[in-house]
């Protein structure tokens, strides 16, 4: 799988870009959003990507984000039955990522239904099936759920559960501000306090 890929910028439109590494354009479809902070042509450019194999037509697709955030929603969101690669890039394109994930935790269908080809069904279903991963975690202003989900591996790389550690970060106060913080924190609400 490739995993990045970095070299030349090439080519991009609202859709897609041609990043030339040693001589090879690789074509990735991008959302609106990574293709507005693509660098100008000609310059170096780095993208986190995810192949996808399109057994409709038998061809290999690469979808590229700028940041390892997007590329991991992107990759929730193909986990939803009946979400492909573009409609993923659709829904990426409608809002941030932070928007998004926010939108989700909240189980807040309008932004989805924004997003042409997600109807009212879909946009529930969407939700239904991503907001376990982020639920029940509000979030303060201007933090991320990626911050969120990196406090929730931490401490079940730890051996606790699922459940535990859900349980022991919605419970987390206000004004945390670094995972150092948070993880701490969590540890004394499962009464392993450090």
């Amino acid at each position: 799988m490739i995993a990045t890929l970095s070299g030349i910028l090439k080519a991009k439109d609202g859709r897609s870009c041609i990043v030339e590494v040693h001589g090879v354009g690789f074509k990735a479809f991008v959302s609106s959003a990574t293709a507005g902070d693509l660098p100008d042509l000609e310059k170096p450019v780095t993208l986190a990507t995810a192949l996808r194999f399109n057994e409709r037509d038998g061809t290999i697709d690469l979808y590229g984000f700028l940041s390892e955030r997007e590329r991991a929603l992107f990759q929730l969101l193909l986990e939803v039955q009946g979400v492909g690669p573009r409609g993923a890039l659709n829904i990426l394109s409608a809002a941030t990522v932070d928007e998004l994930e926010r939108a989700i935790a909240a189980g807040d269908e309008k932004l989805l239904v924004r997003v042409s080809g997600i109807g009212r069904k879909k946009a529930q279903k969407i939700l239904i099936e991503l907001k376990e991963r982020y639920e029940g975690l509000a979030l303060a202003e201007g933090e991320s759920m990626k911050d969120i989900a990196d406090v929730l591996d931490a401490l079940k790389s730890l051996g606790y559960s699922e459940r535990e550690v859900r349980d022991a970060v919605r419970n987390l106060p206000k004004g945390l501000t670094t995972m150092e913080e948070k993880i701490r924190a969590s540890l004394r609400n499962l009464g392993q306090g450090s």
